[in-house]
């Protein structure tokens, strides 16, 4: 009885070596992040086993400290390099190239993560300025996607980011996209900004922050304003 137990670990041993092996192959050679039912389709086991290897893998590339990690990402799984050699890959990947996004771009980009679904209009109204041609940007290089339209007047295109977006990313749902609280200035920040436009305001009226108006030199030698002009007009030459 238990050569018969100890012959039955040794055969599901050996299937969950072949079934990490298989999934290592399957997940080297996708282009694009694989659903977990897709590869328990393929393998023939429970999404359950799949969820399981794929954690696995996770934690054993960890714990070897691999310069790649098995990553779930818009709903599947690739393999991407570990956020600590992200230097190298930049200077790997970005070297002579220049299709990065503009700013203008990077910043519709994440009014429309944040906002989805939304229209150009109200994007345009965000912005304040024109986004039609970095809309139709983001759209050619695959970053956002018309996804409904608005039922009110107009029926302008509602959009929203795509899977492309989250894979570029490394996020698995926009709901890992991070809080904008994290980048909204604490109230001191914003105090001191506002009172610095302010003192910026009273410069330009000729006062000072303390109400106080700010006088101009004047050169003896030369006639002042008044004096020119004098009390009643342009004085007669």
């Amino acid at each position: 009885m238990d050569s018969l137990q100890g012959g039955n670990r040794d055969d599901a041993d050996a299937a969950g070596v072949e079934v990490r092996r298989a999934i290592e192959a399957m997940l080297m050679v996708a282009l694009d992040p694989v659903p977990p039912n897709l590869l328990a389709q393929l393998l023939e086991v429970p999404t359950e086993e799949v969820e399981r290897v794929c954690r696995g893998l996770a934690a054993t590339y960890v714990d070897e400290g691999r310069g790649f990690s098995l990553a779930r990402v818009a709903g599947g799984f690739r393999f991407q390099s570990h956020p600590d050699q992200a230097a190298w890959v930049e200077r790997f990947v970005l070297e002579g190239q220049s299709s990065r996004l503009t700013s203008a771009a990077l910043e519709t980009l994440a009014i429309v993560a944040y906002k989805q679904p939304v229209s150009r209009g109200q994007v345009s109204a965000i912005r304040g300025v024109d986004v039609d041609g970095v809309m139709r940007t983001l759209q050619h290089r695959g970053y956002i996607v018309g996804l409904s339209r608005d039922p009110g007047p107009g029926n302008a295109v509602l959009f929203g980011t795509t899977s492309f977006f989250l894979e570029r990313l490394g996020l698995d749902s926009v709901h890992n996209l991070p809080p904008l609280g994290e980048f909204v200035p604490g109230a001191e920040v914003v105090e001191a900004l506002e009172r610095r436009l302010r003192v910026g305001v009273d410069l330009v009226d000729g006062t000072s922050d303390l109400d106080e108006p700010i006088e101009e030199p004047v050169d003896a030698g030369e006639p002042s304003v008044a004096e020119v002009l004098g009390a009643d007009g342009p004085a007669e030459a």
